[in-house]
């Protein structure tokens, strides 16, 4: 098959989820004989035209200068050039900004799109954004050839929703199960002598709660925090925390081995993520052994099952911390958790998936 992948800032990962599992899906494909495509940013890092054998498109991009409105004309760039390409499939990793171009998607080629989570929801869109973005969930649903869920409560909404099936295919992770005192060591930890908090910096992420809470309990490990601090809620974040020499903002880390020893040999990760389906970076620290206190919603739940701590609050965290004594006494939910990586989460299984699910579309297509 001919694949084109759009939806992502490009590949390799520099950015987030949707860039992850373009990456793994893609060097996937490949190994299995397909030729891929993935679009990337022209501000991405990578100018190659191709990466281990994937082949790259770089199309404009002018969110730096429009903001959230160059999303949408970068998409309806990608989609432009993707009608020159005569793919046999396209998955569209997202929907925010695509979907409104849907009459310009390639009629020859099957779409799948990643329905991601419930993106109206985010607190940080306005009400007449959060409304604009119900209709553009509606367009993907009802312009897919397939759907994608990522998580079974993505699945079930949608079939409630408009009473089509969608496809369940969770993300995939790697098992990371390796100590690194230099990297610890640079970043002035040791071994469980901190907490570790990665995630975007949004409202819907739990930021502030997860800081309050860690500094609400007493508890004298610091708090360090992974993610780009500059936009605005970012700002507000760095700034509101400033007299707290606990608190270490550590920006963005896209450096794979550092990023999984700090997840490995943390007292605590804590996953504050409330809006959307399975979560890559819940994953990855599930495979790298963390000890995860993550935010009470199904679909952390329906992830992690009974093997974590919840959290709604900044007092539950405290008393988490409290109550929660060294890291072995939950072995049990470690172990657990690695055996769902291994058995659930992983990359090869998903990777079949998709392209199961591809020459099922291609062949209805045709």
């Amino acid at each position: 098959m001919k694949i084109g992948i759009l939806g992502t800032r490009g590949i390799p990962n520099r950015y987030g989820g949707f860039e992850e599992c373009a990456e793994k899906l893609a060097l996937g494909l490949v190994q299995k004989g397909h030729k891929v495509w993935v679009y990337n940013s022209i501000h991405h890092e990578c100018k190659e035209e191709s990466w281990k054998g994937v082949q790259l498109i770089h199309c404009k991009d002018p969110e730096d200068k429009l903001g959230t409105a160059g999303q949408f004309l970068y998409d309806l760039n990608c989609i432009n050039d993707a009608r020159k390409r005569s793919f046999d499939v396209i998955l569209q990793l997202g929907y925010t900004s695509s979907s409104v171009w849907w009459w310009r998607w390639p009629k020859n080629a099957a779409h799948l799109v990643n329905m991601d989570g419930l993106e109206w929801k985010r607190s940080k869109y306005s009400k007449k954004i959060q409304a604009f973005l119900k209709h553009a969930e509606a367009w993907a649903a009802h312009h897919a050839d397939m759907m994608i869920a990522d998580s079974l409560a993505i699945e079930k909404y949608l079939k409630n929703r408009y009473g089509r099936e969608a496809r369940f295919i969770p993300y995939g992770a790697d098992i990371h199960l390796h100590s690194d005192p230099e990297v610890l060591h640079s970043f002035g930890v040791s071994k469980e002598s901190y907490h570790l908090l990665i995630a975007r910096m949004e409202p819907e992420n739990n930021i502030e709660t997860i800081i309050r809470g860690c500094l609400q309990s007493g508890d004298s490990r610091p708090v360090l925090v992974v993610g780009n601090t500059s936009n605005s809620y970012g700002s507000r974040m760095k700034q509101l925390f400033s007299n707290e020499a606990n608190v270490c903002f550590l920006g963005a880390i896209y450096d794979g081995p550092t990023i999984n020893a700090l997840r490995h040999d943390a007292f605590m990760y804590y996953h504050g993520h409330s809006v959307g389906g399975t979560n890559p970076s819940l994953l990855e620290a599930m495979g790298c052994r963390a000890r995860i206190t993550a935010h009470r919603n199904p679909f952390n739940e329906a992830v992690l099952g009974h093997d974590a701590f919840y959290f709604s609050d900044a007092d539950e965290i405290s008393h988490i911390i409290a109550d929660a004594g060294p890291k072995p006494t939950q072995e049990p939910w470690l172990q657990a958790n690695l055996s769902k990586i291994r058995t659930r989460y992983n990359w090869q299984d998903v990777v079949e998936a998709y392209e199961s699910v591809m020459l099922e579309a291609v062949a209805k297509k045709t």
